[in-house]
C-alpha cells in the first residue's frame, strides 16, 4: 500500500550534501531546522566516500575503491554476480532484512547515518528523508575498463539499478526499525537526466530511463515509503512524471518556468496526489544566496506557482501539493551560507503555511 503523503503541505526539505566538518554541529542544525522531515547529510568535506557517486557503490559486483573503472574481468566476477542476483531476489521477494544489511551503507561511506537514526529514534517525526544517486546519473558516470559508459552495457546497468534499489530499501528499513510508523521519503538524485536527449546520449530512450526509475520507485513504495526525483537542471519532466514517483523536486530558483512547459502532465500528477518540491532557495548561486531574504523567497515561490496557474492549473491544487527546499545540495557552500540556506528554507515554509493555511 502506498504511504500517506497528505500531511506535507508546504513542508520544508533539504537536499543531501553539507559543507560541515563537525558532525555534531551538522546534525544539530538538521534537528533544529528540519524537525518535521529530518534528513541524513552527505558530509562531503569529511570523506571522498561521501560523494554522491561513491557513497552508493559498496557491495556492488565489479566495483573497487582503488580502481577508476568497473572491473568485470576479475576472477570471481561471475560468481559474485550470480550471488548478487540471488540475494536481490531473496531480499525483494521475501523481505530478508538480515541479508539486506550486506548491501547497506557503512560508516566508511556515511559518518552521519547512525546519528540521523538517533534523531529519528528520539524525536519520532512522521516523515524523514533519505537519498540515492539516480540510476541514469550513475550509469552515465561509471565506465568499464575501455572507458565506455556503463549505461551501454546491459549487465552493468542491471547491477547498478539493483544495487541502488537495495541501498534505498536498506534506508527505508533502518528508518522504520528505529521509528515504527514513520514514512521515509527516498530522493533519487538525477542531475544527468537534464542531458537526456542531447547528442551525448542520443541513443538512450526516455522509456529506458523511465523504466529504471519506475523499478526503484516501485520497491520503495512497496516498502511503505515515498519516492521522489530530484533534478537541478533544465530537464524533460515527462520522464520523472511517467515513472510513478510521488514527488518531483526542481531548482525552482532557475528553472520554474521550464516546468510549466509540462503543465498537461503536471495537472494529472497533482490530482493523483503527486507533490512538487520547489527548490527556490538558491544553493547553486552563491551570489544570489548572499543577498536574498525571506520576502524575496516568498515572491520567488509565488512566481513559480504562477507559471502553472497561467497554464490553467488551479492554485489551490498546486499549493496543497507543494513543498519547498533548497535548489540542490549545500556541500559546495561555506558553512555560513549553507546555514543561511537551511534557515531560509525553514522560514519560508513557516511563512507560506501562515499565508495559505
Amino acid at each position: 500500500m502506498e504511504a500517506n503523503s497528505g500531511n506535507l503541505k508546504l513542508e520544508c526539505l533539504a537536499i543531501g550534501s553539507m559543507p560541515h566538518e563537525n558532525l555534531k554541529e551538522a546534525m544539530k542544525l538538521i534537528k533544529d531546522t528540519f524537525s518535521n522531515v529530518p534528513f541524513w547529510p552527505q558530509m562531503v568535506k569529511v570523506s571522498k566516500n561521501e560523494d554522491m557517486i561513491l557513497q552508493f557503490l559498496e557491495g556492488m559486483p565489479s566495483f573497487f575503491y582503488e580502481k577508476s573503472f568497473l572491473d568485470t574481468e576479475y576472477e570471481n566476477f561471475y560468481e559474485d554476480l550470480e550471488q548478487f542476483f540471488v540475494d536481490y531476489e531473496t531480499i525483494v521477494s521475501e523481505g530478508n532484512i538480515e541479508l539486506l544489511d550486506k548491501y547497506g551503507i557503512s560508516p566508511k561511506a556515511s559518518c552521519a547515518f547512525e546519528s540521523f537514526l538517533e534523531i529519528l529514534k528520539t524525536t519520532k517525526p512522521e516523515y524523514a528523508k533519505g537519498q540515492i544517486v539516480g540510476p541514469f546519473t550513475l550509469s552515465t558516470t561509471l565506465v568499464d575498463k575501455d572507458g565506455r559508459c556503463a549505461v551501454y552495457d546491459e549487465t552493468l546497468k542491471e547491477i547498478i539499478l539493483k544495487t541502488l534499489t537495495l541501498k534505498a530499501l536498506w534506508q527505508v528499513k533502518k528508518m522504520q526499525a528505529v521509528c515504527p510508523g514513520i514514512i521515509p521519503i527516498i530522493f533519487i538524485d538525477e542531475p544527468s537526466i537534464s542531458q537526456l536527449g542531447t547528442s551525448a546520449y542520443v541513443t538512450i530512450s526516455e522509456n529506458d530511463v523511465c523504466d529504471m526509475l519506475r523499478e526503484i520507485s516501485t520497491v520503495i513504495q512497496s516498502a511503505g515509503a515515498l519516492s521522489a526525483i530530484h533534478c537541478c537542471g533544465k530537464c524533460d519532466w515527462k520522464v520523472p512524471l511517467k515513472s510513478g514517483v510521488n514527488m518531483i523536486n526542481l531548482d525552482a530558483y532557475s528553472y520554474a518556468q521550464n516546468l510549466s512547459i509540462f503543465s498537461d502532465d503536471i495537472e494529472p500528477f497533482l490530482k493523483s496526489g503527486g507533490k512538487i518540491v520547489w527548490g527556490v532557495v538558491p544553493t547553486l548561486d552563491k551570489e544570489a544566496l548572499e543577498v536574498c531574504d525571506l520576502d524575496f523567497m516568498v515572491k520567488k515561490f509565488r512566481q513559480s506557482v504562477n507559471y502553472l496557474t497561467k497554464k490553467g492549473i488551479d492554485e489551490k491544487l498546486i499549493i496543497n501539493n507543494s513543498l519547498v527546499s533548497t535548489s540542490c545540495g549545500a556541500g559546495s557552500l561555506t558553512t555560513g551560507l549553507a546555514e543561511k540556506a537551511f534557515r531560509l528554507t525553514a522560514d519560508l515554509s513557516k511563512n507560506l503555511k501562515a499565508i495559505y493555511n
